[in-house]
């Protein structure tokens, strides 16, 4: 695990990445075998931002709702939010940057992944 062999940097770009496949998975399965592909859905979807992500999905309003209902979902967004594909590019991830973000998308009560994972 990247975390435990200390690759801060690498570790925190990829539990990133990982919620942004999750959501693209929510995404995806709007789209049924044999669809014509709806371009504004393929263009809006081509974006690393999660919050717009999410939109695209169609899931925010939900996930607004759980936050509401849920101060540690909400607090984990919090942690999350602002991670985007640059990251890839910033060594100076600190120890406790990645953890933070670990544990927001990996816990099993109130983890971002645990609560996409309804949708994908």
């Amino acid at each position: 695990m990247l975390l435990e062999r200390g690759s801060y940097a690498g570790s925190y770009y990829l539990m990133g990445y990982a919620v942004e496949c999750a959501v693209k998975a929510a995404i995806a399965k709007q789209t049924r075998r044999y669809d014509f592909p709806n371009k504004r859905l393929a263009n809006e979807s081509f974006s690393h931002d999660l919050k717009s992500l999410l939109q695209t999905a169609g899931i925010w309003t939900a996930f607004e709702a759980a936050m509401r209902a849920n101060e540690m979902l909400q607090l984990n967004w919090a942690v999350a939010k602002d991670w985007n594909e640059s990251s890839r590019y910033i060594l100076s991830i600190s120890e406790g940057q990645a953890r933070d973000l670990y544990s927001a998308c990996t816990s099993r009560t109130h983890g971002l992944l645990k609560w996409l994972k309804n949708y994908w």
